[in-house]
């Protein structure tokens, strides 16, 4: 028999679809005086990313095409085994072909894989040990399930398969299983031009229940949320291959607009980091519920398996914001839900709902990670961030958030972001309809319905913040491996971000008395904190107010500026002082004047700018003066509100570990600096905290697109050693007074 080995030609990806192109040489005895061009196979492999339809998204398969071009016959193997499974080798699988009719005649081929004893709600080295696989082909496909070392080379040497189905049940690694199909193509032709053809197969990986979770009507085991849509697993297999066509536009418009914007914002290396980044994230989630109540899942993955943490979606939220804020508000509906039934006994933010995924069964004795500050002031942040995009929902924003229907579901007993009436778009079904609306229309409803529901959490966890976010005390950030550590400068910042968010929350629901309040407090809290943070010699912030010397990463200054507390007292603010006019379409007068210039002084971005530039390493910006070590998530939110030139320089550091590092696993956010970028334990692999790499996308869309204006100041130029000297000039006067 004749063997041609294959020649990989390289491989193309946006953040939906990754292409591998490889040729095959002509056969032996085509190779006369004029032999034929290779033959060139493309394994295309989608994972849609639909941000307009949350149903397609809570779909758990994907798609793998190949594609032939040529002038000679080559027939196609493809086969999987039991890991999809489970992650012990040992373990006892069962497995059958199924058969399903399509329209017109056709139908489809489906191998049914599953452990012989599920294991349910149960993980195994990061892998699901209940559920089944499907892989599914077309009808006239040849099948057959034997051992690998044999199926493999009997292929080899015929080129098809036996249409046999091994019944020996065993485990995953014992005479090692594999389900396989093949396909024989026909392209031999005396025509100038090529044949092309190609096969389609799809694979999906089914659980029912997701999740067991602790819900304010008690432990509840949850639903995929596409069963709400699909009555049987079959008509979802069925769907899922014929919509092909209209996935792949939806994923297509996704992707196309991520490459420009990311192109347009850091180049070419952004929008690769952009795009990898994007199935990382989304691939670490799962969708229960209803129409009536969507909830999104999120997984820790690799470094302890919490389900739904807090500070892990927190970094990821970025690209939630950009993606589809509706996704957002999903991912916090649990940990809203879970607490307001009063099975959380702390008065501060719970840090996860579970110790190990998928079991979200919280903590009611109160014994979680202890991270009050940090959890308090992401998720006061995250609240107002969804508040905001229901309000900045023009051509600017999100992918395709402002397309359908404004009608408001007005049902109590509903979410505010329900999902009942998705609709037909340019010929597509199950689209979602819009997110928000104008600032007299949806978006304030849908805002202050979500906001009401839950407003004596946002003001129990901001009365928290008040108490302890100034000087915090010792206790550990969302970088937890670093260590405890008190009077953490980066911590603070955050915590007093959030009482200046629940201000802004305050007003959704026009109370006067509490924006007043908390605007104050936030207000004083902040000048206070710049003095008691600043480095002696007023060059940058310190790690922690009585740490001299040291220097930090000061990410949590991004929120600031994507909350757009930045552009308060400049020209680019909205209306007035605050934002409480967003929710009178400009007619409501501001509550207080505005004798300041932006919350966080914009002498303090000067400065860790060129800081960010000067402690700079081959791999990118270390975390803080510690160690050597960079948290990739963050390097990408503290560079969003840096210079242009310190942006380029960080991002092009990345892009060379990215391109360069010894590692071998999906993106790491926790890697050395300097030596070979390798690991520096822990060894975090696959995280969705790296949805942290959407900072400035987000940025650049929120305000009306106003955001990225306001940081003009730190244009090259700006006078950056001005700032430098007047912070020095204020730092020695408040030590004066003190």
């Amino acid at each position: 028999f004749n063997v041609s080995y294959c020649t990989y030609e390289g491989s193309s990806f946006d953040a939906s679809t990754t292409n591998l192109t490889y040729s095959i040489p002509a056969p032996t005895e085509l190779a006369d005086s004029s032999p034929p061009p290779p033959l060139e196979v493309v394994l295309s492999f989608l994972s849609p990313i639909t941000p307009t339809s949350t149903l397609r998204q809570s779909i758990p398969a994907s798609y793998l095409t190949v594609y032939v071009r040529g002038h000679f016959d080559v027939d196609i193997y493809v086969d999987i085994n039991g890991q999809w499974v489970s992650g012990d080798r040992g373990s006892h699988i069962v497995w059958e072909l199924e058969n399903h009719q399509l329209a017109e005649g056709n139908g489809l081929k489906t191998w049914k894989v599953k452990r012989k004893e599920e294991l349910l709600l149960s993980e195994i080295r990061d892998r699901a040990e209940w559920g089944t696989l499907y892989f599914s082909a077309p009808s006239d496909v040849r099948y057959e399930a034997g051992v690998s070392g044999v199926l493999r080379p009997s292929f080899a040497r015929t080129g098809t398969l036996q249409n046999a189905i091994d019944d020996k049940f065993r485990p995953i690694m014992d005479q090692e299983p594999v389900f396989a199909f093949s396909k024989s193509f026909r392209l031999r032709s005396s025509l100038v031009e090529p044949k092309v053809d190609s096969i389609r197969f799809t694979i999906a990986h089914i659980q029912d229940p997701v999740v067991q979770y602790a819900a304010p009507r008690g432990l509840t085991l949850m639903r995929p949320l596409w069963k709400s849509w699909f009555a049987s697993i079959h008509k979802l297999l069925k769907f899922h291959y014929q919509d092909f066509e209209d996935v792949s536009k939806l994923a297509y418009d996704y992707s196309t607009q991520l490459a420009t914007d990311a192109q347009q914002s850091g180049g070419d290396e952004y929008r690769d980091i952009a795009a990898l980044t994007a199935r990382q994230v989304l691939g670490a989630t799962s969708f229960t519920g209803t129409p009536e109540d969507p909830l999104l899942w999120i997984k820790e993955i690799s470094s302890n398996g919490n389900t739904q943490t807090i500070d892990v979606i927190f970094p990821s939220f970025p690209f939630w914001l950009y993606t589809n804020p509706r996704w957002l508000a999903y991912l916090l509906e649990p940990v809203i839900e879970h607490t307001l039934s009063g099975q959380y006994p702390n008065t501060y933010a719970m840090h996860d709902l579970g110790t190990h995924f998928p079991n979200a069964t919280g903590h009611p004795d109160g014994n979680d990670e202890y991270m009050p500050v940090e959890e308090c002031g992401n998720i006061l942040i995250m609240g107002l961030a969804i508040v905001h995009s229901l309000k900045y929902n023009n051509s600017t924003d999100s992918i395709g958030v402002t397309m359908g229907s404004d009608t408001f579901d007005s049902n109590p007993a509903s979410s505010a972001f329900s999902l009942k009436n998705l609709e037909e778009r340019d010929g597509i079904v199950g689209l979602d309809d819009s997110w928000g609306g104008s600032t007299k229309g949806k978006g304030v409803k849908q805002a202050q319905k979500w906001v009401r529901r839950s407003y004596r959490l946002w003001r129990q966890w901001t009365k928290y913040l008040v108490d302890f976010s100034l000087e915090p005390s010792n206790q550990l950030s969302t970088d937890d491996f670093a260590g405890p550590l008190q009077l953490q400068t980066n911590l603070a910042l955050k915590g007093i971000i959030g009482i200046k968010a629940m201000s802004e929350i305050a007003t959704t629901i026009d109370n006067e008395g509490d924006f007043k309040h908390y605007l104050n407090i936030s207000e004083t809290y902040v000048d206070k904190w710049v003095k008691f943070g600043l480095s002696r010699d007023g060059n940058h912030m310190q790690l922690s107010y009585d740490w001299y010397g040291s220097w930090t990463n000061l990410y949590n200054l991004y929120a600031d500026a994507l909350l757009c507390f930045h552009l308060e007292g400049t020209p680019l603010a909205l209306s007035g002082r605050s934002m409480p006019h967003l929710f009178g379409g400009g007619g409501q007068k501001p509550l207080t004047p505005a004798p300041r210039v932006g919350f966080v002084p914009h002498k303090i971005y000067s400065l860790q700018s060129n800081h960010y530039h000067n402690v700079r390493q081959r791999y990118g910006l270390p975390l803080d003066g510690r160690h050597l070590y960079a948290k990739t998530d963050w390097e990408f939110f503290a560079t969003a509100v840096t210079s242009p030139s310190t942006r380029a320089e960080i991002l092009q550091s990345v892009a060379r570990w990215v391109n360069e590092t010894v590692t071998d696993r999906p993106l790491t956010d926790v890697h050395n600096t300097e030596g070979e970028g390798e690991f520096q334990g822990p060894y975090f692999i696959a995280r969705p905290v790296v949805g942290g790499h959407f900072a400035r996308l987000a940025l650049e869309k929120a305000c009306r697109s106003r955001a990225t204006d306001g940081l003009s100041f730190l244009e090259e130029g700006d006078g950056g050693s001005k700032d430098q000297d007047e912070t020095k000039a204020h730092h020695d006067m408040w030590s004066e007074e003190l």
